[in-house]
């Protein structure tokens, strides 16, 4: 090793530039992304490495489950994907992620309350939510210091068609959507105790009825939640107020082809990382829309409809905001779009094959 003190300043500096390149080129070159798909019908789920670079899905692995593989969420830590399983027995099942290869090892399985719609963690990762469509019902389950999911611990009735759940960036507040009753319930939630209660107001309207409000996202700075309607595919932007977890509607709009004739059918909806682009995907009409999102208002406009997979039922946008990757339940693939960067839309895909009926999406970047 040269010793620099010996060296001139220039040449010392040159050495220092060279080395630092070289750390942030290892650094890039060690990152890797990696995409979770579950397949409710071939039960189990599909493991792909996203390339940028080349714009591609190169597939890892598929890891079996035994059980009709729907719902995901990633804990905070990026460590462990959950996975639950719509089929009885009902569970979700904790598995690891390595980091250096995206593979996943099972760490263990848990007993949920019923057939689950949707789960997710609290900001802690220590807490699981869980929205029961059939059984209408949310629920807590703790998980443990090793990252697996443990016992059920609370368990709370709710309006028909309990569909997503999920805690605000503050991890005081939890809403669920209830399908079959037209609102959003909102809960005050105790982190420490893994423990919800009603807040109040506890509901909050969707509008007209028979609407189905189905999965919701909050912007960064929440001050905006988006809800997706699943039986009339509308859009709502509500107000959100992040001290009281309260809402107020502010705008209606749709996710419906100009024309379509259809039977509508919303599944999903993510924001791109910037904020500045809202997408949701409708599966009747086998398109991904894409709105702009007004930074003042939240409000937002129609940039325009592409056609997906057929019958995309979940999708997910990568932390860089180039790709969308969506899932086409009766296509039994899954299609890469890369994202115009000057428009928002997504363009042609690039498609790989899938399980059987792939349903879910998740995105794992890791150093």
């Amino acid at each position: 090793m040269k010793n620099l003190s010996r060296l001139p300043a220039l040449h010392k500096a040159r050495i220092a530039a060279a080395a630092l390149l070289a750390c942030l080129a290892a650094g890039t070159a060690s990152a890797a992304t990696w995409v979770y798909v579950s397949n409710a019908d071939s039960q189990d789920v599909s493991v792909y490495e996203l390339d940028r670079a080349a714009a591609v899905l190169r597939p890892v692995e598929t890891q079996a489950l035994g059980g009709q593989a729907m719902p995901m969420a990633v804990s905070p830590d990026k460590r462990v994907l959950y996975v639950a399983l719509r089929s009885q027995p009902f569970r979700v099942t904790s598995l690891a992620i390595d980091p250096a290869t995206g593979r996943l090892r099972k760490l263990g399985e848990a007993a949920l309350a019923d057939s689950m719609a949707n789960i997710d963690t609290d900001a802690t990762g220590r807490w699981l939510f869980a929205a029961s469509y059939p059984g209408h019902k949310i629920t807590v389950n703790s998980i443990g210091q090793d990252g697996a999911v443990g016992a059920v611990q609370q368990l709370i009735p709710t309006a028909p068609n309990a569909h997503a759940i999920h805690a605000d960036a503050s991890n005081r507040f939890v809403f669920a959507t209830s399908l079959g009753g037209d609102h959003l319930s909102s809960w005050r939630f105790d982190p420490d105790k893994g423990v919800l209660t009603a807040n109040e107001p506890a509901l909050t309207p969707v509008a007209p009825e028979k609407s189905g409000p189905r999965h919701f996202v909050w912007d960064k700075a929440q001050r905006y939640m988006y809800v997706l309607d699943e039986l009339d595919a509308g859009l709502h932007v509500m107000a959100y107020d992040a001290g009281r977890g309260t809402l107020r509607a502010v705008q209606r709009t749709t996710t419906l082809p100009a024309g379509f004739t259809g039977k509508p059918w919303g599944a999903d909806l993510h924001l791109s990382p910037d904020g500045r682009t809202l997408y949701a995907s409708e599966r009747s009409s086998s398109t991904l829309s894409a709105f702009r999102v007004d930074g003042a208002t939240g409000q937002l406009q129609l940039l325009g409809q592409v056609a997906t997979e057929k019958t995309p039922r979940g999708f997910a946008i990568d932390s860089t905001g180039r790709f969308l990757i969506a899932a086409g339940q009766d296509s039994h693939s899954v299609s890469l779009h890369p994202i115009d960067p000057a428009t928002g839309l997504p363009g042609a895909p690039s498609r790989v094959a899938a399980g059987r009926n792939p349903n879910w999406v998740e995105i794992v970047e890791l150093p």
